[in-house]
């Protein structure tokens, strides 16, 4: 615990608390003695999901409020010393159908939220979980933060002005925030009704109930980043000065085609089928090819690398469903 030791008795504000990586580092501040406050709309399609914080229940406390409504917002946000920003739309295809509501929670909300931390709480510490979707297409590989910035759908534009949000109340206002590009992150807890989170949730679903899952291409490269070290960034990230006004790709140490992934599930699992399938022509469009970290940057400034390995972690991913999924279908 010596290493997080500025956590203990800390106030600690979660917005997205009951969600998938929300909920996970709520599960680690608890362990760290840290007093937490997890906000989440609990709206059905963005995966907030209140038996996330089994074990943990009477340590936390919840709010179900929206990250759009500002007076909410300013009566949680005051007095506290952490925020881990963490809310917010995260379907790619809903942002494209419903572009309005993706501007609200991704932008608007993010603008509101800096405001109220600006007038009420100004020495508060921000930390952002941005995408990497926001790159868009990659010109190169492995992508460092040096990359254009060329987003291929909504959600990517409004991410993007949202992380930056951050960085500009951080470099004019002094609001002490830094962002973190996040990559396909996996583990236990995340959504698995549905593709709106990530499609290895869907993948492992339909795994566990004995069904076919497709897989859309197959030869597209990814990296993976298992939540445990997700939340060591960014507890890095909030604790070191050197963050602030920073933004850090995250990333995975294995590169691996969206095949043999689904070939590695299988093997793990040790049953189970799936089906090689063109990308459906919505999705088409807004897909962005090959796409992998240089992580460098947060290796060299905060001494973040990922330690899990994909196999480790797509194994306690596996034990944990086949465990709870009753409670995430």
């Amino acid at each position: 615990m010596g290493e997080y030791s500025n956590f203990i008795n800390a106030k600690v504000l979660i917005t997205g608390g009951l969600g998938f990586i929300g909920s996970n580092l709520a599960h680690r501040l608890v362990g760290l003695k840290a007093k937490v406050t997890l906000v989440d709309s609990l709206i059905p399609e963005y995966g907030g999901n209140l038996f996330n914080i089994t074990g943990i229940e009477d340590k936390v406390r919840v709010d179900i409020s929206d990250v759009r409504d500002a007076h909410s917002m300013h009566y949680l946000i005051e007095g506290q010393d952490y925020l881990f920003n963490l809310a917010g739309q995260t379907s790619h295809l809903d942002s494209m159908s419903d572009p309005y509501t993706d501007l609200e929670i991704n932008c608007k909300a993010q603008l509101s939220i800096l405001e109220v931390c600006r007038n009420y709480n100004p020495h508060i510490r921000i930390v952002f979980a941005s995408t990497r979707q926001i790159y868009g297409k990659p010109q190169y590989l492995p992508v460092d933060e040096k990359h254009l910035l060329r987003p291929v759908d909504v959600n990517g534009i409004n991410k993007m002005a949202g992380e930056w949000y951050h960085i500009l109340y951080n470099n004019t206002y002094d609001i002490r925030a830094c962002a973190l590009r996040l990559t396909n992150t996996y583990g236990p807890r995340m959504r698995i009704k549905d593709a709106r989170q990530t499609f290895v949730g869907i993948w492992i679903r339909n795994l566990i109930e004995g069904k076919t899952f497709e897989v859309w291409g197959g030869e597209q490269l990814r990296d993976f980043t298992y939540v445990d070290d997700v939340i060591d960034a960014m507890l890095l990230a909030a604790k070191d000065e050197k963050a602030c006004g920073q933004i850090f790709n995250l990333g995975g140490n294995e590169v691996i085609s969206l095949e043999e992934l689904a070939k590695l599930l299988l093997e793990l699992n040790g049953r189970g089928k799936y089906l090689i399938k063109e990308f459906p022509g919505d999705r088409k469009k807004i897909d962005i090819g090959d796409y992998y970290s240089d992580f460098t940057q947060i290796k060299k400034v905060l001494g973040w690398e990922p330690k899990i390995s994909l196999s480790d972690g797509l194994l306690s991913t596996l034990n944990f469903y086949q465990k709870n999924i009753k409670n995430y279908t």
